[in-house]
């Protein structure tokens, strides 16, 4: 009877001892953090450490996870707009510049719906100033001053003889920060009888050479024909060197005007018809260094914007050119002396 009694005893003393420790297991500790759960796409943001780390580890790791997600919950912001180009501007009713674009010259893009209608980039109301000819004096330093003075910029393409006569002018235009190509090194048409693919390949690397030359540093790989006479071996050339060739939307033929007058009444009737488009014109020209002005403030009251163009990179010459340029030219060099031999210090 007492064998029968202690085992019952012993039973009921075993089934308690189970119950406690099951419920001791099985309660939330307040000494214990409870494992910390992460969906699957923040796992994926965590570094592969953090994902690896045991949960005891993971305990420091709160705040971490509390960020992620509510980074994840957050909805997503539409890009931001294009800024319009903002450049300090004396002038609070200045043209300025709508917008800036910039050019992959690969393979030689045309543009001007003269010659090149396959890349048609700018919209309604649209303009790009381009100017040819020069530097000359006077005239361009007139023509930058306009362009300064309304905050806008534009293309230059100088010719190569000009370019060794003005170096100092040039340097102007490239550091007020417009765009500087090539019109050949003396103007010659490429396209004509006479003119052999040599000559014309000459005539436009040697005008990039003089161009360099003159800035003293490599010019934008912008190229126009002088009159627009598309030579087509001069054309494929350029395209093996990734240059690319301007014509026009807008001829001010501003070197037939009688006036600065005639110009801006030239300029303005055609865009106006057209709605749009890339303007020739010469710095070379005195006419057009004083109708710029006038032409400029017609842009702006007409509401258009000026779009600047910028090459991608710049253009690296021919070192035959370079070199043959500096010989024609009968430069002085210093050769193979030091300096200290050349120059030298005798007062101070």
């Amino acid at each position: 009877m007492r064998n029968a009694l202690g085992l019952m005893l012993a039973s009921v003393v075993t089934a308690v001892v189970i119950a406690g420790v099951w419920f001791w297991t099985s309660s939330p500790r307040a000494d214990v953090a409870a494992p910390q759960t992460i969906s699957a796409r923040e796992a994926d943001r965590l570094p592969a450490t953090a994902a690896a780390k045991p949960a005891s580890a993971r305990d420091n790791d709160v705040e971490v996870t509390a960020a992620l997600s509510a980074k994840v919950s957050e909805k997503p912001t539409a890009p931001a707009a294009p800024a319009t180009p903002k450049t300090a501007c004396a002038n609070p009713d200045a043209l300025g510049v709508g917008r800036i674009v910039e050019i992959d010259t690969t393979g030689g893009p045309g543009f001007g719906f003269d010659h090149f209608k396959q890349l048609d980039f700018l919209a309604d109301k649209e303009v790009v100033l381009t100017f040819d000819d020069g530097p000359w004096p006077v005239n361009t330093p007139a023509v930058l001053k306009a362009l300064a003075d309304e905050c806008t910029k534009a293309v230059f393409f100088p010719v190569g003889k000009h370019a060794t006569y003005h170096p100092a002018i040039l340097k102007q235009v490239a550091a007020a920060g417009h765009s500087v190509g090539s019109h050949t090194w003396s103007h010659a048409n490429l396209n004509g009888k006479k003119m052999t693919e040599q000559q014309a390949r000459d005539e436009v690397e040697k005008g990039f050479s003089a161009v360099k030359f003159a800035l003293g540093a490599p010019p934008a790989p912008f190229f126009r024909f002088p009159q627009l006479q598309h030579n087509p071996a001069a054309m494929a050339h350029l395209g093996s060197r990734n240059v690319a060739i301007f014509s026009c939307d807008v001829d001010s033929f501003d070197f037939k005007a009688k006036d600065a007058t005639q110009i801006v009444s030239t300029v303005m009737t055609k865009l106006d018809k057209q709605g749009k488009g890339i303007i020739l014109m010469h710095d070379f020209q005195k006419h057009t260094a004083e109708a710029m002005p006038t032409l400029l403030r017609r842009l702006k009251a007409g509401g258009y914007k000026v779009v600047q163009m910028k090459a991608k990179t710049s253009l690296q010459t021919l070192a035959e050119y370079d070199e043959g340029l500096v010989k024609d030219m009968k430069l002085p060099t210093a050769g193979s002396r030091p300096v200290g031999n050349v120059v030298q210090t005798v007062l101070q």
